[in-house]
């Protein structure tokens, strides 16, 4: 689930920004931006990401400005040199002609910029992981907030789904009648109606309508649909046994618009289709 959390700390003259998006995605991925003073804690802060988001695309980044006295910064000359050859031959390669302030490109380059900030203290890093937690804390509420509205809109779809099968009801029983009427004449017409034997003709009857009845993909979708909601009742995150519902809605509605035989029929099909393909869309986004 997307989300959003962002929390400041001050120690001594610095000021500590921490910041946390997160996209959705099947497995955790976090993608971390850290000053080289904390880079000795990236593994714990990776850890205590994946502890309390456990899935999602996560950006996750410390930055430090200096709230006051001189800047503890110095340039990393053999690191900005190297850049700035790159993009002279890059430059020269392509053709690019005229002046290009190279410098002012490299200078906002990753590490050419390096802190000179003395060993991070214990109290320090105590601040700090507390406003990692805070940041995490505040994505947690956006997290919260849309998988509210997600609950929503899955109960919605799934019940209209429940709705649109009910609609079946009348056209399913004008469709045995018409299937009934459709294959006497069709019958009728082939052969002489005087030769044919009546008993057979009814239990040939019987069996093609029994193998076009949907009574039991119907009972099944509705039990499916019931154990969706119930499911997403849960207190625990049950988003694979959702999707496995989910593929047992899709088979019976498949099957009953391949039996269907009615245009009216087929075009509630249709419609349950179109709400269960965004209900599949919306399960990526619950673990």
């Amino acid at each position: 689930m997307t989300g959003f959390g962002k929390t400041e700390c001050e120690c001594q003259d610095r000021k500590i920004v921490i910041e946390i998006k997160s996209l959705n995605s099947k497995q955790l991925d976090v993608n971390m931006r850290i000053p080289n003073g904390y880079r000795e804690k990236e593994l714990a802060f990776r850890t205590l990401i994946s502890k309390n988001l456990k899935r999602g695309k996560v950006d996750f980044s410390i930055s430090v400005e200096n709230s006051g006295g001189a800047s503890n910064f110095s340039i990393n000359k053999a690191l900005a040199l190297k850049y700035y050859r790159e993009m002279q031959s890059l430059s020269e390669e392509i053709g690019e002609n005229g002046n290009v302030d190279y410098l002012s490109v490299v200078m906002r380059l990753p590490d050419v910029m390096m802190s000179e900030k003395e060993e991070v203290k214990e109290d320090e890093w105590k601040l700090l992981f507390d406003a990692v937690e805070r940041a995490i804390g505040k994505l947690d509420v956006f997290r919260v907030e849309e998988g509210q509205n997600l609950f929503t809109d899955l109960s919605k779809r799934t019940e209209k789904i429940m709705e649109l099968l009910v609609q079946v009801d009348p056209y399913e029983k004008r469709r045995i009648e018409n299937l009934k009427v459709k294959i006497k004449r069709d019958l009728y017409e082939l052969t002489d109606k005087d030769n044919i034997d009546k008993n057979r003709f009814e239990q040939e009857l019987v069996y093609y309508i029994d193998k076009l009845d949907i009574t039991e993909e119907k009972v099944r979708l509705k039990k499916h649909c019931e154990y969706f909601l119930e499911t997403m009742d849960e207190a625990v995150s049950q988003g694979k046994k959702l999707n496995f519902i989910g593929q047992e809605m899709g088979r019976e509605i498949n099957t009953m618009g391949s039996k269907a035989g009615d245009a009216n029929i087929q075009k509630i099909v249709v419609q349950m289709k179109d709400e269960l393909e965004k209900i599949k869309e919306q399960l990526f986004n619950i673990l």
